[in-house]
């Protein structure tokens, strides 16, 4: 089964031409799965019911302003999987967590624009999965744990998608040199799951140098930890770059996947 964390950027990713669109591109030359489970930053609300979003075609949720007008022309409606969706409501629920179908709800940008770079017809059936952000670090990582067990026995990919670092007051225009603070708290993410520390991925509000600066709202940063608990056998980069001077975009998939995918520029590490 394979497993992605992506920083899926701006919007307008699917527009530039920069590293991290190349990258994403590739994921076309993995063979196809049976569908893809997806759990999108930009679908986090309050309390702790985990959404699944049931609908039989999905429509496509424009969730930003201010870009290009051609960037509110693009679809990408991904048939869905309302069956899978139901059979995931009760393992959820089996799990302990409290679980809800929604057929309404439109794919959000955090899950078309990344995903229609390797997949521009939209044609792999997609169960989307919403955030709880009053969950726990700990439930996160049991979410995954679940996420992972029902994308292995169904054949979907698991794709989780936020960013690294997030703090958009801070960007830049393109090619700006990234910011210290913006680098020591990537590259100590980089490290924390290289050496597998899941505790301290756990603590990283605590833990990361700069991580209130990097995160003013944590809620793009939270699928990592989903990506991880789903993961028994870690994640690896696969990509990294920046754009708009602060904004890390690096990507993580499980081993296998990074292996084949890899194009990873990890520069000098900062200890520990």
């Amino acid at each position: 089964m394979r497993t992605f964390f992506i920083s899926h950027g701006s919007p307008d990713l699917v527009l530039k031409e920069v590293a991290a669109r190349r990258a994403l591109t590739r994921l076309a030359n993995l063979p196809r799965p049976a569908g893809l489970l997806t759990l999108s930053a930009h679908w986090a609300h309050s309390g702790t019911q985990v959404q699944l979003g049931s609908a039989t075609q999905h429509s496509t949720l424009h969730d930003f302003y201010g870009f290009p007008p051609p960037l509110y022309e693009r679809q990408w409606n991904a048939p869905g999987l309302p069956e899978h969706a139901h059979a995931l409501e009760q393992a959820l629920q089996q799990a302990g967590f409290e679980a809800q179908k929604d057929d309404q709800r439109p794919l959000d940008h955090g899950v078309w624009s990344p995903l229609s770079l390797p997949f521009p017809t939209a044609d792999l059936p997609t169960l989307p999965v919403s955030l709880p952000e009053d969950l726990s670090p700990a439930q996160l990582w049991q979410l995954g744990q679940v996420l992972g067990d029902f994308a292995r026995q169904h054949h979907l990919w698991l794709v989780t998608t936020g960013a690294i670092t997030h703090n958009l007051r801070a960007l830049a225009p393109e090619g700006t040199p990234t910011a210290p603070w913006v680098q020591q708290f990537d590259q100590w993410v980089h490290q924390v799951i290289e050496r597998r520390h899941w505790e301290r991925l756990q603590q990283w509000q605590q833990q990361a140098p700069f991580a209130q600066r990097n995160h003013p709202t944590p809620e793009h940063f939270l699928p990592l930890l989903v990506a991880a608990g789903a993961q028994p056998e870690g994640l690896d980069t696969w990509h990294m770059s920046y754009t708009y001077g602060n904004l890390s975009m690096r990507m993580l998939a499980d081993p296998d996947t990074a292996a084949q995918l890899g194009d990873a520029h990890q520069g000098t590490q900062p200890d520990l």
